[in-house]
């Protein structure tokens, strides 16, 4: 009996890890897709072909300017172009929410940012694992998470 029972656990759990796995890979956050129109365009990144412009707030901008936090609500888009098209490959955003760190352990915490992946046509991209995002941000904590916050701070001055 005790075979059997081992037997069936093994099975039950081999049956559950790539079920697992698909979904870690493909969850939904808190993050929302933003008003684009409503962004500014801070600065662009080019990584061989794929050309990369970051957008977010004119409150960021100014906090960042300023020495401050960047408050919660802030979204911060990378609109990912791909070999040259004038269409979106994808969209990647980040948003920052009150307590939204507290939504996961201290090994994927990224203070109150949350992270989403988005296709051109703005559809949630569940092909992505935003613990990517997470595990890659975290190196960047004393600038609020972000790669690019010194562009922030250089903004238009």
């Amino acid at each position: 009996m005790t075979f059997s029972l081992r037997r069936l656990a093994l099975v039950a759990a081999l049956g559950v890890t790539p079920f697992a796995a698909w979904w870690a890979a493909a969850e939904e956050t808190r993050v929302t897709f933003p008003d684009l129109d409503a962004l500014i365009h801070y600065t662009t990144v080019t990584r061989g072909n794929v050309v990369e412009h970051m957008l977010t707030t004119q409150e960021a901008i100014d906090a960042v300017q300023a020495g401050q936090p960047i408050p919660a609500g802030t979204h911060v888009v990378l609109v990912d172009y791909r070999d040259g098209s004038d269409e979106v490959y994808r969209y990647l955003v980040m948003q920052k929410g009150e307590g939204w760190g507290d939504d996961f352990d201290e090994r994927r915490r990224t203070g109150d940012w949350q992270f989403q992946f988005y296709w051109g046509d703005r559809s949630i991209n569940m092909d992505e694992n935003t613990a990517r995002c997470q595990r890659c941000h975290q190196s960047r904590a004393s600038s609020d998470y972000m790669y690019t916050y010194n562009d922030l701070r250089r903004f238009g001055q």
